[in-house]
């Protein structure tokens, strides 16, 4: 579990949310606040990061990179996933997509399940009020739910956008998992979130 950067997405208080999960699940867990960990991941079936912006050194990137191709799982929600180490245009290979913007700030929106996948099963749509990401994202992820944008005053062509709030990929023989949803702990705590995070990680993980 690695967790940092921008302190506005509680990053400690957010990823303590899933540790309690985690070791019920058999997980032994180590939490670091550097990306160095990521020099030594031997062993290591699941890396949680929640590091928002920040910057990674190349070696530490590399060693990411490497763990992954290996079959270490790779799995986060919203900036601390998608909005990592902007100075770095390879690890948004890896993670499938790059936070863009939240043209409409706090707003309420529907996430639409639009694949069968054992992390979404049961669940067909849920409603939050949060920041709706607007992503660039990579054609090959396995898209399992979607938001739609309504049209902003200052940029009335996304209407009816439709960008992915879950998908999957894979890198190599490992597994990325990704939840655009999750600023806010109360967000974490929205049911239909917290299972498709719990069951997310657990799909990602070797």
């Amino acid at each position: 579990m690695v967790r940092g950067g921008w302190e506005g997405h509680s990053p400690v208080e957010a990823t303590d949310l899933f540790i309690p999960y985690l070791r019920e699940n058999g997980f032994e867990v180590t939490v670091s606040d550097t990306t160095e960990s990521y020099l030594d991941l031997d062993g290591t079936d699941l890396v949680l990061q929640c590091v928002t912006m920040s910057q990674i050194e190349p070696e530490h990137f590399k060693g990411l990179d490497a763990a992954i191709r290996k079959g270490t799982g790779f799995a986060g929600w919203h900036g601390g996933i998608c909005d990592s180490f902007r100075n770095n245009a390879d690890y948004s290979f890896v993670t499938g997509g790059q936070f863009i913007s939240h043209p409409h700030g706090f707003t309420d929106y529907r996430v639409d399940v639009v694949a069968e996948h054992p992390i979404v099963e049961g669940i067909t749509h849920f409603d939050v009020h949060t920041e709706q990401y607007y992503v660039h994202y990579d054609p090959t992820n396995t898209v399992l739910a979607t938001t739609t944008f309504s049209s902003h005053p200052d940029y009335p062509w996304i209407e009816g956008a439709v960008m992915p709030a879950v998908w999957t990929r894979t890198w190599g023989a490992g597994r990325v998992f990704v939840c655009t949803v999750g600023h806010k702990l109360d967000d974490l705590e929205v049911p239909e979130v917290r299972t498709i995070i719990e069951r997310g990680l657990l799909w990602a993980s070797k």
